[in-house]
């Protein structure tokens, strides 16, 4: 099913010191955070684990009992002959959260559900990306910016006192 892969170097890796750490704070997460819709239209597709689909057409793969779950783009799985029953448009969320963040996800599909918006998450390393119904991204892109909007309006930054010694 997949062409042998390259490995990159793993940031953090010795050697590799491009790596940035990746954002913890939620309400910094929020702040930051800017939805990108990802052009085109994907789909998931179950197949056989034996089953070749050339690497280049899939975006993600999970691995399951019933077989593999394949996330590519809605053409790519027609030209294959695959057949899925849930389209979606994919947004990325632009900023660099970390894998041991907490509650980003959790905020933004509750925002989503909050108006009966589904939403299907995938995490990469450096971005978490959203796969929402196909028909309803541009209510999930205002949803989303309006999260934002309401993470940064409801900040209330912490600023040092005298009465701390350390910082007399």
């Amino acid at each position: 099913m997949h062409e042998q892969l390259q490995a990159l170097p793993q940031p953090g890796a010795p050697g590799n010191h491009d790596h940035v750490s990746g954002e913890t704070d939620l309400q910094v997460m929020l702040e930051r955070m800017r939805p990108v819709r990802r052009a085109g239209t994907y789909v998931f597709a179950v197949v056989p684990e034996d089953t070749a689909v050339p690497s280049h057409d899939v975006l993600a793969s999970v691995r399951e009992d019933e077989g593999v779950t394949l996330v590519l783009p809605q053409e790519a799985a027609d030209r294959h002959g695959l057949g899925y029953d849930f389209v979606a448009a994919w947004i990325t969320l632009d900023v660099h959260s970390a894998l041991s963040a907490v509650g980003l996800t959790a905020a933004v599909s509750r925002a989503l559900a909050d108006e009966g918006i589904s939403c299907n998450v995938l995490a990469g390393y450096y971005h978490d990306h959203l796969l929402v119904p196909a028909e309803k991204v541009v209510e999930a892109m205002l949803v989303l910016g309006a999260s934002v909007e309401e993470a940064y309006t409801n900040h209330e930054p912490v600023y040092p006192t005298t009465t701390d010694p350390t910082l007399e």
